[in-house]
């Protein structure tokens, strides 16, 4: 699959490990993680191959993000993205790093 990323911030964060933007500051462990789940991202042909990695826990979700797919960083974190066909190959929009509620524990 192609990656893309929604806002700049997360493009610096897969490929050069840290941000210039001061709002969106990230634990080591977590960029590295973050990193590592992107390149699986890259690695896998289609989105159902998700499915294979029971630690991303891929869903797609509902209500108002809905048309938006997660993987899980760690029990933390999520990355929400969207998906797009282009010729034949899947296009992976990251739109977002989000870290989970409670809530969701």
């Amino acid at each position: 699959m192609e990656i893309k990323f929604d806002k700049k911030y997360l493009e610096e964060l897969f490929c050069e490990g840290k941000t210039t933007d001061k709002k969106h500051r990230f634990q080591p462990k977590i960029i590295v993680k973050y990193r590592k789940t992107v390149d699986t991202l890259e690695s896998v042909s289609c989105v159902e191959d998700l499915f294979r990695y029971n630690a991303l826990r891929y869903e797609k979700l509902k209500g108002d993000k809905d048309g938006l797919e997660s993987v899980r960083v760690n029990d933390q974190y999520r990355i929400e993205f969207e998906t797009s066909k282009v010729v034949s190959t899947t296009v992976v929009t990251i739109c977002n790093i989000v870290e989970l509620s409670n809530h969701y524990k």
